[in-house]
């Protein structure tokens, strides 16, 4: 005896709002498209992804293979493995002076967890929260993900790509819960100075019911005797500090997905309660890679900043040289955030012209935020050999 479907069998399947409000990460779409291009024999540069071009330090690799064969196999504590947190606190103590207990230490697969957390934390229909623009895309996502009002801090040329401190306060309402900060920065390289800093602390002295998230990622990534000055040396901030940092950028650790974060006694068992819920601990081997990182020999990152110092100077040097083309000197991170504005294009198609026309992967200006229009992203970790040849590429299309 047959029996007819369900009427509603072929009805699509539609997840809840929120899943519709998720934005993306542009630079992945371009290295997909760069990789298509590059598969059908077209001869690419890549100059939109930002990862060090290096390789992980064979001493990092040959710790997570040692784990291995030491049958470091199975879970670990959803917070990671205690000599790893220590080490983060002993190699926080060792750069910024500043004492962290590892028990406020939480070992995560990749940067991106803590935004997620965070901002799931302080974010709700009702709620504002306050980002970098143009910053790193995934904050608005996930602020609209949660239903709460993304509110841009204006990251401007004028002030060389640091943020206001005046101007982010300015922004500051009853409804405001979460802060969201960025320096060095990605997109845009800017460093913000301690006197900034200085100010924009005092400043919160007045809204205590404003968590902050300061997102570090890039903090050994500086040039010109840039400082970077970590919000953990704020001791009248430390209650409703999160600091966001890890391995990929300064170790060249991108695919190994590891990244640390330090958050208040008042916040920390939430978190905990998230990594068991959601990605119940971080990969074995990978914790004791990231541990030879910290307490290990320093000298390949010393290396790699020399190099990128040096593309620095030539990306800045040959941007400078096109015609309808300016550029702030970078003073962090391992990008450069030219003005296009008068060339006569618009970011996006100005990017999307440089990869499928001149052959060179770039990200425009907006998918870094409603003020990115007139810039575009190019990230010089890459060979000197390919940037100049990418420059000269792009010098002959806009001609």
């Amino acid at each position: 005896m047959s029996s007819s479907p369900p009427q509603h069998a072929n009805a699509a399947l539609s997840p809840v709002a929120a899943f519709n409000r998720i934005g993306e990460e542009n630079a992945f779409a371009v290295l997909a498209r760069a990789g298509a291009l590059a598969a059908s024999g077209r001869d690419i540069i890549n100059l939109g992804i930002g990862q060090p071009d290096f390789p992980t330090p064979p001493n990092i690799v040959e710790a997570a293979v040692k784990a291995l064969y030491d049958g470091h196999h199975g879970y670990t504590p959803a917070v990671g493995i205690e000599p790893l947190r220590e080490a983060v606190a002993a190699d926080l103590l060792r750069r910024h002076g500043t004492e962290v207990s590892p028990a406020n230490v939480i070992i995560v697969p990749g940067g991106k967890i803590t935004m997620f957390a965070a901002i799931l934390m302080f974010g709700e229909p009702g709620a504002e929260i306050l980002y970098p623009d143009p910053g790193f895309p995934i904050y608005r996502s996930m602020i609209e993900f949660t239903g709460a009002t993304p509110v841009a801090i204006p990251i401007r040329e004028s002030n060389q790509f640091a943020f206001s401190a005046k101007e982010t306060l300015a922004l500051i309402t009853p409804k405001t819960r979460l802060l969201i900060i960025n320096s060095p920065a990605n997109p845009c390289g800017g460093v913000t100075p301690r006197e900034e800093i200085d100010k924009l602390v005092a400043g919160l002295l007045e809204h205590p019911q404003v968590a902050i998230m300061s997102d570090e990622i890039y903090d050994q990534m500086t040039y010109d005797d840039a400082e970077h000055v970590s919000l953990l040396s704020y001791p009248e901030i430390r209650d409703r500090l999160i600091l966001l940092n890890g391995w990929s950028k300064t170790y060249a650790m991108t695919g190994w997905r590891l990244g640390y974060s330090v958050w208040p006694d008042s916040l920390f068992n939430s978190v905990r309660k998230l990594a068991v819920n959601c990605w119940s601990c971080v990969n074995a081997p990978a914790q004791y890679a990231a541990m030879e990182a910290l307490t290990g020999p320093q000298d390949a990152v010393a290396s790699m900043m020399k190099a990128f110092d040096e593309r620095r100077r030539v990306v800045v040097e040959q941007l400078n040289s096109l015609d309808g083309v300016s550029c702030v000197t970078p003073k962090g991170a391992f990008y450069a955030f030219p003005n296009i504005k008068q060339t006569g294009w618009q970011s996006k198609p100005l990017a999307n012209a440089l990869l499928e026309e001149a052959g060179v992967a770039t990200v425009g200006g907006p998918d870094f935020g409603i003020h990115g229009e007139g810039y575009i992203r190019l990230s010089y970790a890459n060979s000197l050999e390919n940037i100049e040849s990418a420059i000269e590429r792009i010098r002959k299309f806009l001609q």
